[in-house]
C-alpha cells in the first residue's frame, strides 16, 4: 500500500533534489508557464502556457533582443488554509525572459490572452534600433 506524505516546502523538497530526484519544485517556478516560439509568415510569435492568470495581472515588454513576460498569480485565503500533500501549483510572481531569433518591429507588437494562453504576436523588421516598449494584454 502506497503512503501518503505531507508536502513540506523546503526540508523535503531540498532532501529530494540532493537525493538525485531532480531540483525542487520552487526552482522549476516558470516550468508551468511553457512556450512555443515559431514563424507564421513575417510574424514571430510567441505563445505562453499561463493558465489562471488575470490579464491584467501580465506585464509584457521587448527589451533589446528579448521579450519579458512578468505578472503574478495570486493564491485565495481558501487555498492558503488547505493542508498540502502535493503543492506544484505555483501562486506568486513569476517571470520569463525568451531570446527573440531576429529583429522585431517593437511598435506593431500586440498580444492576446484567451482560455490560459498568452499570445505575443512580433512583426519581423531589419535594422530596428534596440530599447524598451510596454505591450498591452488584451484579454
Amino acid at each position: 500500500m502506497a503512503h501518503v506524505r505531507r508536502w513540506e516546502p523546503f526540508g523535503a523538497e531540498l532532501d529530494r533534489w540532493f537525493g538525485g530526484g531532480g531540483p525542487p519544485s520552487f526552482l522549476r517556478f516558470g516550468a508551468d508557464l511553457a512556450t512555443d516560439v515559431y514563424e507564421e509568415d513575417d510574424t514571430v510569435v510567441v505563445e505562453m502556457h499561463a493558465p489562471d492568470i488575470d490579464p491584467s495581472e501580465i506585464d509584457v515588454s521587448i527589451e533589446g533582443d528579448y521579450l519579458r513576460v512578468s505578472g503574478s498569480r495570486e493564491e485565495s485565503d481558501e487555498e492558503e488554509k488547505r493542508d498540502y500533500y502535493r503543492k506544484e501549483i505555483r501562486r506568486g510572481s513569476f517571470e520569463r525572459i525568451i531570446p527573440l531569433p531576429q529583429a522585431v518591429d517593437r511598435d506593431k507588437a500586440s498580444a492576446e490572452y484567451e482560455n490560459g494562453c498568452l499570445v505575443v504576436m512580433l512583426p519581423k523588421a531589419v535594422g530596428v534600433e534596440a530599447g524598451k516598449v510596454k505591450v498591452e494584454v488584451k484579454g
